[in-house]
């Protein structure tokens, strides 16, 4: 995998420096430097716009009590297409544009999950958080969570007034200090 990674670094910059070259010889120097830049400029407004988008998908996905694992992914996915746009070069502006794809992006997510999944590397385990997920269904309202342990607690609600006990000779204890109230 090092020897991959390693090939990868030498042979992507000799392939750009290639393609400028013979792109500079068929329309010339200036317009392949002012492609270059127009790529850079148009990728990193794109990519502005879906990573808005990908926010507020995440910030939805949160408030309907659901992990925003599409979002993290999206994220992720145009994190390294921005670093593809702003390498100068054309086969990285290509494959920075296709990462803007949504459903190229979502498509590729998903094979990379499932590859990872197959060779034991990644462990999904869901639980009882509300909603839908893998392994759980719909839930009805008012049910308890499936899975997970049970947790009893005490609690008194602060918030309702006690009854005055100074009658019975004994005193409350002062409240007003303490941290939980605000």
């Amino acid at each position: 995998m090092r020897l991959f990674f390693f090939l990868l670094f030498i042979a992507v910059p000799l392939a750009e420096l290639a393609i400028l070259i013979k792109v500079g010889e068929m329309i010339g120097i200036l317009p392949t430097v002012l492609l270059v830049i127009l790529t850079a400029v148009i990728g990193v407004a794109l990519l502005k716009r879906q990573g808005i988008a990908a926010l507020a998908g995440a910030r939805q996905s949160v408030e309907a009590g659901k992990f925003p694992v599409e979002s993290v992914v999206d994220g992720a996915c145009l994190l390294v297409a921005g670093a593809f746009l702003l390498t100068p070069g054309l086969i990285t502006d290509t494959v920075g544009f296709l990462l803007l794809i949504p459903g190229l992006r979502h498509g590729l997510a998903h094979w990379i999950f499932d590859k990872m999944v197959k060779s034991g590397n990644v462990h999904v385990q869901t639980f009882g958080m509300g909603g839908e997920g893998p392994g759980r269904g719909p839930r009805q309202d008012g049910a308890p969570p499936r899975g997970g342990p049970t947790i009893e607690t005490e609690y008194e609600d602060l918030d309702v007034p006690e009854p005055d006990d100074s009658a019975k000779g004994r005193q409350r204890p002062d409240r007003s200090k303490s941290p939980w109230r605000k």
